[in-house]
């Protein structure tokens, strides 16, 4: 018999986001843009405005990105829905799998990573400190991450489409803000004196336990999903 639930949802959608918003992409991008500014010797409101202009436009692509994504999977019918939520169960628990295959064997064999052509033009594009050229990053960084490391968001969007109404809507909202939370704290704790070398050894030394904590948070929300298809449990 299906287990009745609404709480759970918001409570799956907040994790997931958390866990998510530790991106060591997202994070490392505006780390190397903040270092560039600070090179340039610019001022911290200049920094900041900067900064806030990217952390919007990742948060807007990305919201609007998950909200195409949301309804064009609602107006699927639903018994292809169903089939659909446990391909991309598996497709999900397999990610997880190669997270955690990241924490003992970091880029061997296949990895969730951005591809290195991406990567060279997130590196050109940061050192371009403008409106336009942090709007356009921010832009950038979302559209390359999402085929590669958006797995997390995949499953929340899969789950919420099978509900899509105001709620849903909220919810995507509520993951994007919680998602851009982390980019902003590091902003501020820059604007505030922290070193930034202190936030990137962070970083580089909790990259590791990053990837372990998002395997296994991919498996647990790849079988909720294939639960969720076949009637096991219902988040309704």
């Amino acid at each position: 018999m299906a287990v009745e639930a609404t709480l759970p949802t918001l409570i799956t959608v907040v994790t997931t986001a958390a866990i998510d918003s530790i991106n060591p992409c997202a994070i490392g991008v505006l780390i190397l843009m903040i270092s560039v500014m600070l090179g340039a010797k610019q001022s911290t409101a200049r920094m900041l405005l900067l900064g806030g202009l990217y952390v919007s436009s990742v948060l807007i692509v990305y919201f609007l990105a998950g909200l195409g994504l949301l309804y064009f999977l609602s107006t699927i019918p639903l018994w292809i829905t169903e089939y659909l939520s446990i391909a991309v169960g598996i497709l999900i628990v397999f990610a997880g799998i190669l997270e955690i295959k990241d924490f003992f064997w970091y880029g061997r064999w296949l990895s969730l990573t951005i591809p290195g052509q991406f990567i060279d033009k997130i590196h050109v594009l940061s050192n371009r400190v403008t409106v336009p050229g942090v709007i356009l990053l921010g832009a950038f960084v979302s559209a390359v991450e999402l085929p590669c490391t958006g797995a997390p968001y995949l499953a929340i969007i899969t789950m919420l489409s099978q509900y899509f109404d105001f709620t849903a809507f909220l919810l995507l909202i509520l993951y994007n803000i919680i998602f851009v939370l982390p980019l902003i704290i590091i902003l501020l704790l820059v604007a505030g004196g922290m070193k930034l070398q202190k936030i990137n050894s962070w970083k580089h030394q909790n990259k590791p336990y990053m990837r372990l904590l998002m395997g296994l948070l991919l498996i647990w929300l790849g079988w909720l999903l294939m639960l969720i298809a076949n009637g096991t449990i219902n988040f309704g």
